[in-house]
């Protein structure tokens, strides 16, 4: 009686060509992550600068009250002080 083993070296070859093709899948997925990872960082970095750059933008509303007040005040003063009519800024 003779023992036929072709069907088990057939499914050993097509294991180790699944292995080897999971084992690349893996390997593509894993650089991919790696530069999503670093441009992550670099996008963290440059958020960082805008956030640094941009933050002083809602102070321009908050400076041109104060610089209207300071005009009114500088109106009321040359009236009090020189009679003359007040003008509007």
């Amino acid at each position: 009686m003779e023992t036929v083993l072709t069907g088990w070296y057939v499914g050993y070859v097509i294991a180790a060509a699944v292995i080897v093709v999971v084992v690349g899948l893996v390997g593509w997925l894993l650089s991919l992550a790696r530069r999503i990872g670093v441009q992550a960082a670099a996008i963290v970095g440059v958020l960082a600068d805008i956030r640094a750059t941009t933050a002083p933008i809602p102070m321009v509303s908050k400076l041109n009250q104060k610089l209207l007040h300071v005009v009114e005040q500088a109106s009321t003063a040359r009236v009090a002080l020189l009679g003359e009519e007040k003008t509007s800024p």
